[in-house]
């Protein structure tokens, strides 16, 4: 398989690179490449211009930031699930990372061009929603913020718009509360056939609030609300039936491997799992 003819521009700052995606609308961005290059091999995307944002410096970090996690959008996987600021302060994105692909996708890919791609079945979306993360995304006109419950649009869809690049990605920091990460991985691809991260506050006398987030069972990840409201202020044994509301109100996507009933069901137990550890993990 052989992608179709197209320019290669290394740019050495953001600067650049923005003015190149910016000169040229069929410009593509390269991060990690574990999903654009695939599918420029079966020449699904054929972009004209293949911008490499491999060499710039001064995106790969993972650092505090005004009371928040700051994480670059270069910083590969591998960085992610290993730092030690983030298991000592802000750990469900470490959880996340250390369920993506394998050692050689983790050393490669980029949490900015996962986030980008917006797969349907990717593990990050699920936890950026339960964290209430921060996406700060660049143009040749200035940056803004896209909060992530409003970043995850559609299937391979975002809020970023043409000319824009993800530079980083905040989070808070969750001392106090307990984190999970649970997850149907499929067999071959290694993809979330279901994937439920949680932030759990509790106590003795129950769960005070929960965050949830789910991927791989629609278009899109998303928050599965019902279930955070039911479990606000339950105790624990109210878990089993507040997370059968997992997928409430959500249309369900199904394949040849689970169908949208099965990924329902999934759901609802990944759910609980997720929910019950970040309940003893604080």
């Amino acid at each position: 398989m052989i992608p179709g003819n197209f320019d290669y521009q290394a740019p050495k700052n953001i600067d650049e690179a923005l003015a190149l995606i910016a000169s040229n609308p069929e410009a593509k961005l390269l991060a990690g490449g574990h999903s654009l290059l695939p599918a420029m091999k079966l020449r699904l995307a054929q972009p004209a211009l293949l911008v490499d944002l491999g060499r710039i410096s001064g995106l790969s970090y993972v650092r505090e930031a005004q009371g928040k996690i700051a994480v670059g959008a270069m910083t590969t996987h591998s960085a992610i699930a290993e730092s030690s600021l983030l298991h000592a302060q802000s750990p469900l994105l470490a959880q996340a990372a250390k369920h993506i692909g394998d050692v050689q996708v983790r050393n490669r890919g980029t949490i900015g061009g996962s986030i980008a791609h917006a797969d349907p079945a990717a593990d990050y979306p699920a936890a950026l929603l339960a964290l209430d993360a921060e996406i700060t995304a660049r143009s040749k006109n200035g940056e803004r913020t896209i909060m992530a419950r409003d970043f995850f649009s559609g299937l391979f869809s975002t809020a970023l718009e043409p000319g824009e690049i993800i530079v980083e990605i905040r989070i808070p920091k969750t001392t106090g509360a307990g984190t999970a990460y649970e997850k149907f991985h499929h067999p071959a691809s290694g993809f979330a056939v279901v994937g439920v991260a949680a932030v759990v506050r509790a106590s003795a006398k129950g769960i005070e609030s929960a965050s949830i987030g789910v991927t791989g069972v629609a278009t899109h990840a998303f928050r599965a609300q019902a279930v955070e409201t039911a479990l606000r202020g339950q105790p624990l044994s109210s878990l089993k039936t507040a997370c059968a509301r997992a997928a409430e109100g959500i249309d369900a996507i199904g394949d040849h491997f689970a169908s949208s009933e099965y990924r329902r069901h999934l759901a609802a137990v990944y759910c609980e799992r997720a929910v019950r550890a970040a309940a003893g993990r604080k």
